[in-house]
């Protein structure tokens, strides 16, 4: 006999929506989602297969594979999938704005606010932030290499992304690491059971799927033409966040590295605003990737202000959606080949070492300069992985601490 739950959880709610219906669904997400991309998918799933029942539980489990298989901000692009199958291509719009614009807003009052912070007080703030992100990038590389390197295999080919990443100044580092992933994912790790997959189905045909691959391809082999002819500075920051956004793989955090070397690197961003802001972006809800809005407001060639953080947004973001529309009429035949899964299972090891490298440098030696430096940061590591504490708890006890170490300091002085 069906339970109740598993009644519900089996109907769905056929009728076509409305735009605004999905924008006023994913807005109230946009201001209430804290945690990060796996506590999204499981607010996604209790709003809408368990409360609205806009789609079943397999169907839903479908989506979540999908996206976890693509590059890209895997929360956004499964409620993009939402919005797409309630409400056609604007209900996928109105749900990734509903989403993002909240915390999207919210990084750039900070991106104004963060110059006039002075004194002990400010300084302190700031670098409580800074210390949330060696926290909060030290656990996720703890528990993404439990479950994404579980063997010799997979750890092997992390170690090799890691050093790669940290002996190599080349600006193509990370893109090499994923790629050799990838090919010793392909000859390394075909021996794991294929996993299985049920049927997915939406509302893309094949041709808007091709299309929407050649956008992807064009524009990440193109833009960076352009941007060596010099055309302007906004393609130039168009192109580092849409190269950032299309080769993330693994979850938000991964984008850290990528941002770094995209900004960081040649000057426009200094590492302390950066890590500033990456520490603010643990404090707002909504998807990670809205950092881009941080970026495009403080960076240092124009455009910048309200310009480059709405470039940054819709430049991160677009690979992501472009590929995801690309792949989903031919999602059901793809996945299921044991060649694309371990090309799969290489590609995700090789993140977890490129996120190792970054919480060494530029995280830990950014940040962490004294002992009560270390503490803080080991406060909120434990926080997150033993009592798994909200982010937020964490953000508010690290600005608490550095402020309080600032003043120790200030009086000692």
């Amino acid at each position: 006999m069906m339970t109740p739950d598993a009644w519900t959880a089996s109907r769905k709610d056929t009728r076509i929506g409305t735009p605004l219906e999905v924008l006023g669904a994913f807005l109230k997400l946009g201001v209430t989602c804290f945690g990060g991309p796996i506590a999204h998918i499981g607010y996604f799933r209790e709003e809408f297969v368990g409360r609205r029942r806009w789609l079943d539980e397999q169907a839903y489990a479908d989506l979540v594979a999908l996206c976890q298989f693509l590059p890209g901000p895997a929360s956004s692009q499964v409620g993009f999938s939402i919005g797409l199958m309630r409400a056609g291509y604007r209900g996928g719009l109105a749900a990734w704005t509903g989403f993002t614009l909240p915390s999207a807003i919210a990084l750039v009052l900070f991106a104004y606010g963060a110059g006039a912070l002075g004194g002990p007080i400010g300084v302190g703030l700031l670098h409580g932030l800074k210390l949330v992100a060696v926290a909060i990038v030290a656990q996720a590389v703890y528990g993404m290499a439990r479950t994404l390197c579980p063997d010799r295999e997979r750890a092997s080919i992390a170690l090799v992304a890691a050093l790669i990443i940290l002996f190599s100044s080349a600006s193509v580092a990370q893109i090499a690491a994923i790629l050799l992933g990838g090919v010793a994912g392909l000859w390394l790790c075909r021996a794991a059971p294929i996993t299985s997959m049920g049927h997915i189905a939406v509302p893309v045909s094949r041709t808007v799927g091709l299309v929407a691959l050649m956008a992807f391809i064009l524009l990440l082999a193109g833009l960076p033409v352009l941007r060596g002819l010099g055309v302007s500075r906004g393609i130039a920051l168009f192109e580092a966040f849409y190269r950032s956004g299309a080769l993330v793989f693994g979850g938000g955090h991964v984008v850290l590295p990528l941002l770094r070397e995209a900004f960081v690197t040649p000057g426009w961003v200094t590492d302390d605003a950066f890590l500033a802001g990456y520490g603010a972006a643990q404090a707002v809800p909504g998807p990670l990737f809205t950092f881009a809005a941080y970026l495009g407001a403080v960076v240092s060639p124009a455009p910048h202000g309200l310009a480059g953080a709405a470039l940054g947004l819709i430049a991160i973001f677009l690979p992501g959606v472009l590929i995801l529309m690309g792949t989903l009429p031919f999602w059901d035949t793809f996945r299921k080949r044991a060649g694309a899964q371990a090309i799969m299972r290489g590609v995700n090891a090789a993140v977890v070492g490129l996120l190792g490298a970054a919480l060494y440098t530029p995280v830990w030696t950014s940040s962490v300069r004294t002992p009560g430096d270390f503490g803080i940061a080991l406060v909120g590591f434990v926080l997150l992985t033993v009592w798994r504490a909200p982010p937020l708890v964490v953000v508010v006890i690290s600005a608490v601490g550095g402020i309080a170490l600032a003043q120790i300091v200030s009086l000692g002085g």
